[in-house]
């Protein structure tokens, strides 16, 4: 018998991190991660073959390093929520198959969760229930989407997504342009710091076309063709004035279109999430432009915007308040999994 505030447990690997998250209701117990960024860094991206073998390595010890943070036991656990996609295939399917052998050997109900809905109900955990509508600007290394929520746990609506790169693949790309490493977007954070936001005046694609949707290659493309060129003169390239110039276009970009959901769609809440909704710059400009527009923000801490378990066990708990119908023992690993599909 489920009780009336659940305890879930969340499993999250649709890249390259093994999380393990523990919620009751909206209090978070135990948020454990075992990242394999470093075994990805030499290859100057996340190669999928070693993060599904890392991700078999660290589930059991991620596991119980939850359950020991949160000072439960594997039998009080009510229900397994398990992100089902989108992501790396092989690497969804090894947080599945775990969570399958959970709930099957304990009884328990089983919820595959969709990855980007995850994203946007982690906020709850920091700042209480969602406002019903909100928008949810979704930024990271795969995704740049723009959602209206009425619901997060039946009704999540796509407006605009990008065309080319993602967001944060954009940062991942040029910080290899500039010779910062991997992953980009923290160490561009930080280098950014110390340059001019208006050096260089890069192109914000689809900047005022009307649409919802974002286009960051053209400005990927555009700053190595510039750093090329002061390469082939001789002359020195100034690091933090790219960095700051190149980050400078990419969120006055998604604050824009942000706003202009916001604004067409008379919804006054917007919550930003993703891995690069920890950018410092990102949170800052958003915080301007919303109180300028009379619009609320909403921002998790930047260890719940990145990929994690807690995010997964979230919109678990709440499918399961929802009184939703936990998923099949059948349950798939979608790598495309579209964003309208909260439950799987």
């Amino acid at each position: 018998m489920i009780r009336e505030e659940p305890l879930v447990l969340g499993i999250e690997t649709s890249c390259d991190e093994t999380g393990v998250g523990i919620v009751r209701g909206h209090t978070l117990l135990a948020d454990a991660i075992a990242s394999s960024v470093d075994e990805h860094a030499r290859f100057g991206g996340v190669v999928p073959e070693v993060a599904s073998r890392a991700h078999l390595e660290a589930m059991g010890p991620t596991i119980e390093r939850a359950l020991a943070d949160a000072g439960v036991a594997f039998t009080d656990v009510d229900a397994f929520a398990v992100t089902a996609g989108p992501g790396l295939p092989g690497a969804l399917m090894v947080g599945v198959a775990a969570a399958k052998a959970y709930a099957l050997s304990l009884g328990k109900p089983l919820y595959g969760v969709n990855h980007l809905a995850a994203h946007v109900c982690v906020d709850q955990l920091e700042h209480g229930p969602l406002p019903k509508p909100c928008v949810a600007l979704l930024v990271s290394g795969g995704h740049s989407s723009l959602l209206l929520v009425p619901d997060v746990a039946s009704d999540v609506r796509q407006l605009g997504t990008t065309v080319d790169d993602a967001a944060g693949e954009a940062f991942d790309k040029v910080a290899r342009v500039l010779d910062l490493g991997f992953p980009g977007g923290p160490i561009i954070d930080r280098r950014a710091r110390d340059g001019d936001p208006a050096a260089i005046a890069f192109p914000r694609g689809k900047y005022a076309d009307g649409t919802y949707d974002f286009s960051f290659s053209g400005l990927k493309t555009a700053v190595a063709r510039w750093v090329e060129a002061r390469e082939r003169a001789g002359e020195p390239v100034p690091v933090a004035d790219v960095a700051a110039s190149f980050q400078e276009a990419v969120v006055d970009v998604l604050t824009r279109k942000a706003l202009k959901v916001c604004k067409d769609n008379g919804v006054h809440d917007l919550l930003i999430g993703g891995g690069v909704a920890a950018n410092s710059r990102l949170r800052a400009l958003a915080a301007e432009r919303c109180e300028a527009a009379g619009v609320r923000l909403r921002v998790p801490r930047p260890k719940l915007c990145t990929d994690n378990g807690a995010m997964v066990a979230a919109l678990g708990s709440e499918l399961v308040a929802s009184g939703a119908a936990p998923s099949a023992l059948e349950l798939p690993a979608d790598s495309s999994l579209p964003i309208e599909s909260v439950l799987l």
